[in-house]
């Protein structure tokens, strides 16, 4: 039998082992990046953020559209909107009955302005 202890440690398999999780990784990462998970279920979990210093855009089952509680057109609700700072957030609540493209247009709107801060309020209390 041969007694001798090991003098080196063979590196080769233990790199090629870091190189593929770090391939993994970056791939990975990369879809979750691009937003590349097409659909996300209509019922959230409740948050506990403070909704407070939000500005409320509503948009109730007839397609009217509510800044605060003021109904406005979508032009007018760009005019007031326009002096706003961008760094304002927005909770954008709209009845489940409404045309999608209502809320696509807002939700265009809040884009077109650079409003990154938006947040859209569904019903948590159905489990």
């Amino acid at each position: 039998m041969d007694d001798k202890p090991i003098d080196s440690l063979n590196m080769i398999p233990l790199i090629d082992i870091m190189l593929v999780l770090l391939t993994i990784v970056l791939t990975t990462s990369s879809f979750i990046a691009t937003g590349r998970i097409p659909v996300r279920l209509p019922q959230a979990t409740p948050d506990k953020a403070d909704n407070s210093e939000l500005l409320t855009i509503e948009i109730n089952a007839q397609g009217l559209i509510f800044f605060g509680e003021e109904s406005v057109s979508l032009e007018s609700l760009r005019d007031k909107m326009k002096n706003l700072d961008r760094s304002q957030g927005f909770l954008v609540r709209a009845d489940k009955t409404v045309q999608l493209q209502k809320f696509v247009d807002v939700a265009d709107l809040l884009k077109q302005l650079q409003f990154t801060r938006v947040a859209v309020q569904t019903d948590t209390s159905r489990r």
